[in-house]
């Protein structure tokens, strides 16, 4: 049976990160992944250019249990730290928006480093290789794997959510969590469009391929980003950031012309113009599609001088207060990560190892730790990874 010091399932952005930094320390490692190819998720990033990181990195960024827990690997790997490394190989990136970085040229050479870090380091990456049982076996661990058993003193667990499942998402993260007796927060898929009943369907498929800056809200968070319209109900940043704090049964809100007045707006050019339809001026704030779209749809095909401020102020409403109640979402099948996951409190913030289970460690996104769109669900696997191949 082949013994190593420490066996890593998953060769994703977390699984890779996590076994460069054992390997480096001397540490005898394997990578383990049924996929047949490693960093698959990383590839396909950000259009695949990979959007690997965000400036803006804060607690208030991540969901979770405890927030607060990722804050360790956080300030310890810092986005400047992966930046760092970039660099130093050569590969040029940008700032898009909102503090989103981005590879300059493809997702592929990101992919391609760690490969060549993980190589010159000494570790050994098994792909195409599913991987069955893991035990106890005195002080260390037991794996089974389609390549035969194997012996290590440390297991990470790098494998991801549910997210997905086309490109091999799985559930056996959480499995394993469980069968070693860690407790685990609910999952559900994160980042992902939201999907709507007939009654809203009507109105929005319409438009689909319609796409505009706008506020969604829910409760207490909001985000300013861009919103499209798809026959499927809706997506664009601004939807899939808040599809990670909504829940079923409950309304989201939408401001399709956030920081207007546009009750004002409406009066004036009503006052400058009464001849022009109102989707003359509507189609100066909103797509000229959807400006036709709200004044068939509240009757008001007639000159702006024929309309009363009332009139003028429910058109204003309806843009800027549009209450919207979503049924689902559309599930892994396109979600961009899995909410929930590995119970943080059964887990060491620094090092991420199991409490209660020595050699056991959790990384990404099969932890409870879940960050907004734009870079910051990256910079916890590169984080988290770190923390564990420091010690593992």
């Amino acid at each position: 049976m082949k013994q190593v010091d420490v066996i890593v399932l998953g060769a994703g952005a977390a699984g890779l990160m996590a076994a460069i930094e054992a390997a480096r320390r001397g540490r005898r490692v394997v990578v383990v992944d049924h996929a047949a190819k490693a960093g698959e998720k990383i590839r396909i990033s950000g259009g695949g250019r990979c959007n690997f990181t965000n400036l803006g990195i804060a607690a208030d960024r991540f969901l979770s249990k405890n927030p607060r827990f990722a804050l360790s690997a956080l300030k310890r790997y810092t986005q400047w730290d992966f930046i760092a490394r970039l660099d130093a190989a050569g590969i040029g990136w940008h700032e898009k928006t909102l503090g989103q970085l981005f590879c300059d040229g493809s997702a592929k050479e990101v992919v391609a480093l760690l490969l060549a870090d993980l190589a010159a380091a000494g570790g050994e990456l098994w792909l195409s290789c599913a991987v069955g049982d893991v035990r106890r076996a005195g002080a260390g661990f037991i794996i089974e794997t389609a390549r035969g058993p194997m012996g290590a003193a440390s297991v990470i667990v790098a494998t991801g959510g549910k997210s997905i499942p086309k490109m091999g998402a799985t559930g056996f993260g959480y499995q394993l969590a469980e069968r070693f007796g860690l407790p685990l927060v609910e999952t559900r898929p994160a980042l992902v469009p939201l999907t709507f009943a007939e009654q809203e369907l009507s109105w929005i498929a319409p438009l689909a391929g319609v796409a505009l800056p706008a506020r969604v809200g829910f409760g207490r968070s909001s985000f300013d980003e861009a919103v499209l319209f798809t026959h499927r109900g809706l997506s664009g940043p601004a939807i899939l950031q808040i599809s990670s704090y909504w829940r079923e049964g409950q309304a989201i809100s939408l401001d399709l012309c956030p920081g207007v007045d546009l009750g004002a707006v409406l009066r004036a050019a009503k006052q400058d113009n009464g001849r022009a339809l109102l989707r003359s001026h509507l189609a100066r704030l909103v797509p000229e599609k959807l400006a036709r779209h709200i004044e068939a749809d509240l009757g008001m095909e007639a000159p702006m001088g024929t309309l009363s401020n009332v009139a003028l102020e429910r058109v204003a409403t309806r843009l800027r207060t549009w209450s919207l109640m979503p049924v689902g979402s559309e599930g892994y099948r396109t979600a961009e990560v899995t909410l929930g996951g590995v119970d943080t409190d059964a887990l060491d913030a620094r090092t991420m190892e199991a409490k209660g289970v020595p050699g056991l460690y959790f990384v990404g996104e099969v932890v409870d730790v879940t960050g907004w769109l734009g870079g910051y669900n990256f910079q916890w696997a590169w984080s988290s990874g770190w923390a564990a191949g420091q010690v593992a």
